[in-house]
């Protein structure tokens, strides 16, 4: 007798390998839902394959972006599940789909395998209030799935402040200033950045900024969704 282990997060019909929580037919409708974007920016362009024109005359320091899709429902709601409600074992899940993505955009040559895993760091007050980092727990298997050196406390946030969604573009950008530092050596390699949701860049912005200064080869960001 078939026994049911779980069901799928978004349409609840059972999944065959419950640990994956998202069914292969809501897996393939998230990828393939995608709309066509700039490999570097992660916004709409006509071509996946080229940089936009945004990009051509003044590109983000990172050299190519990764994503599921954009932040919209129902990935949005899955994120915002896994951040503030304690949902970590959705961590998994939207891994795998980042996964996924990742290895399609390899496959187009749009992205190269890195070196280096780093996540998003938390100040240390909100990590203690929240309990976890969630772009740790995205990070570690994907590192592991991966077989990559992924450094948990690489990137260090020295100061608390205002939350980036509560700002405009231009006050983010000032909001983040000299607020990461780099603990680990990453001159001469590749180094994937890995957060939730990229919205302006600010953050990933700055931080790939950083590693630049620090003599990183390149930064490639992998987020599950980028708000476009």
């Amino acid at each position: 007798m078939l026994t049911i282990n779980a069901l799928c997060w978004l349409c609840q019909q059972p999944v065959w390998f419950s640990h994956q929580g998202i069914c292969r037919c809501c897996t393939q409708a998230l990828l393939n839902g995608r709309e066509t974007c700039c490999p570097r920016c992660g916004l709409p362009a006509g071509n996946r394959r080229q940089r936009c024109g945004r990009c051509q005359l003044n590109a983000p320091p990172w050299q190519s972006i990764t994503y599921v899709c954009a932040y919209q429902p129902p990935l949005s709601v899955l994120i915002k599940k896994c951040k503030h409600r304690g949902d970590t074992g959705l961590a998994h899940v939207l891994a795998r789909l980042l996964l996924l993505r990742w290895q399609e955009d390899r496959r187009l040559q749009l992205c190269d395998t890195p070196d280096l895993i780093l996540n998003v760091p938390l100040h240390a007050s909100r990590h203690w209030r929240r309990g976890y980092n969630q772009s740790d727990l995205l990070a570690r298997p994907l590192a592991h799935w991966l077989d990559l050196d992924y450094r948990r406390d690489g990137l260090v946030r020295l100061r608390a402040a205002v939350p980036q969604q509560m700002l405009h573009a231009r006050a983010r950008r000032r909001n983040l200033r000299g607020a990461f530092y780099c603990t680990t050596d990453v001159a001469g390699k590749t180094v994937a950045l890995v957060d939730d949701v990229v919205t302006t860049g600010s953050t990933a912005e700055e931080i790939t900024h950083l590693l630049l200064t620090q003599r990183a080869k390149a930064v490639h960001i992998w987020c599950i969704c980028r708000t476009l």
